[in-house]
């Protein structure tokens, strides 16, 4: 019979999942490693009993001991699991940025959990770090694991993560994304990688705030980035590197239970960002597998509850995540798409145009058509025409060159809102661009405005 002696016995083997809707932004084949599938809900199960039994053999973890580990919780769970089946006391050092979910998990698996404050440096006595290494000492038969340091955590994943992903994808996997924290994951799968085929391409997705990629300073998302370099990191495996920002995490977070149906936590939202990034460069033949380290059960009250999400500045004040395409939607029917002049043609038939059009400006192209973005060489508007023509008649015989403007800045079609009211702060079009920077309509300040009456309406 096939019957795991454990719970310990099912950890790892996780399945990979296409993101067929997701991936319809890039050409690439985009698939995602689920750790949320492990019996703990985390990547982190499969270093918890790796560590505890490498200690075991050397002698430092002894019948009755006590384990200390600082932890965002996933670990925590992970030494957990192995604690209650080994029979160990476990006291969990967490910052107090971490989920009430992952304090009141980590109680339900039997662990002591102590809360020390974020905004310290790590070599703080107050720290999370620090306040373990203290327990440790302290504490009968202490043992501390410290993922940061043991390189069992790369270990593990160079004999189980990496090794699974290679198989599941019979080698063809081009590019692997996952966030970068302890850094076990991406050392041990990234190397197990690199050795079966130099040419996969690794890439670490990093909070903005994070030292890796520069400029420490406190963010929000959870189990990823850090303010120093741990031991278990080899940052020479990791080929490229995708800074986020908190908002785009747990937006991104929220996109892949919306559209994909998997509830992931904030560091699977930042992973995800930085592979539809990555994916968006890349053809058909690319396969870039994407690790989702942990479920979204644990944030629950944080970036799945709509007020925590407005109240941090990170909810859309409209409808979740609307797009420049929903504007150009909600707009009236009855005009083309784009309309546009060459910089040749007469200012009074620019004119003419407006009129026919009920139009305010329009983008000027050099040559009469705008199958790209860089057609565009300028754009004339209302206001500007009028106070030139109304001084100087003459002109409307003129070439529209002669008016020409500055173009009209560019979003992307699947730009969220918040980029285009950006755009038009400063100035009173915005030019719309779809893939292969196609351009396809003209925004206006009216055009944003009326959608912004219309979600209000239909909120209510």
């Amino acid at each position: 019979m096939d019957i795991a002696p454990d719970i310990l016995g099912v950890v790892g083997n996780t399945p990979l999942v296409r993101l067929s809707r997701l991936g319809r932004e890039g050409r690439a084949q985009l698939v995602a490693k689920l750790e949320m599938l492990n019996p703990g809900g985390s990547v982190k199960d499969r270093i918890g009993l790796v560590m505890i039994e490498d200690a075991e053999r050397r002698g430092l973890l002894r019948p009755g001991g006590t384990i200390v580990e600082p932890t965002s919780g996933n670990t925590g769970v992970g030494l957990a699991m192995a604690a209650a089946i080994k029979g160990y006391r476990l006291v969990c050092t967490m910052a107090d940025k971490q989920s009430q979910e992952k304090r009141d998990l980590l109680r339900a698996y039997g662990a002591e959990v102590v809360v020390c404050p974020t905004a310290v440096p790590p070599e703080s006595p107050e720290s999370y770090y620090k306040v373990a290494e203290r327990l440790a000492r302290e504490l009968p038969g202490g043992f501390l694991p410290n993922q940061y340091y043991n390189p069992q955590n790369p270990e593990a994943h160079y004999r189980t993560t990496g090794p699974e992903i290679w198989k599941q994808t019979e080698g063809r996997i081009t590019h692997f994304v996952t966030g970068v924290g302890t850094g076990g994951t991406v050392s041990g799968a990234g190397r197990y990688l690199k050795e079966r085929e130099p040419a996969v391409v690794i890439v670490g997705a990093d909070p903005e705030g994070s030292i890796f990629t520069g400029g420490i300073h406190p963010y929000k998302t959870e189990g990823i980035g850090e303010d120093f370099y741990p031991g278990t990191f080899d940052a020479a495996l990791v080929d490229r590197w995708v800074r986020v920002s908190d908002r785009n995490s747990f937006l991104t977070a929220r996109r892949l239970v919306r559209e994909e149906a998997i509830l992931a936590g904030g560091s699977a939202g930042t992973a995800m960002f930085a592979a539809l990034e990555v994916a968006r460069e890349l053809d058909e033949r690319a396969l870039v597998v994407v690790l989702l380290p942990d479920s979204g059960r644990s944030y629950l009250s944080k970036i799945y509850n709509d007020e925590w999400m407005r109240q941090n500045g990170f909810l859309d004040r409209f409808p979740l995540l609307a797009r420049v395409s929903d504007v150009m939607k909600d707009r009236e029917t009855g005009t083309p798409e784009l309309i546009v002049v060459s910089k040749s043609e007469s200012i009074r038939n620019a004119i003419d145009t407006m009129q026919k059009y009920g139009i305010s400006q329009i983008p000027v192209v050099a040559n009469g058509t705008a199958r790209s973005i860089s057609d565009i060489v300028g754009s004339v508007q209302e206001k500007t025409m009028l106070d030139r023509v109304f001084r100087e008649p003459a002109l409307v015989e003129e070439r529209v060159e002669r008016l020409m403007e500055a173009p009209f800045p560019v979003v992307q079609a699947d730009d969220d809102i918040e980029r285009l009211y950006s755009e038009l702060s400063g100035g009173a079009a915005a030019l719309v661009a779809a893939r292969e920077d196609r351009p396809v309509s003209v925004i206006t300040k009216a055009d944003l405005l009326e959608f912004v009456a219309h979600q209000r309406r239909r909120a209510r």
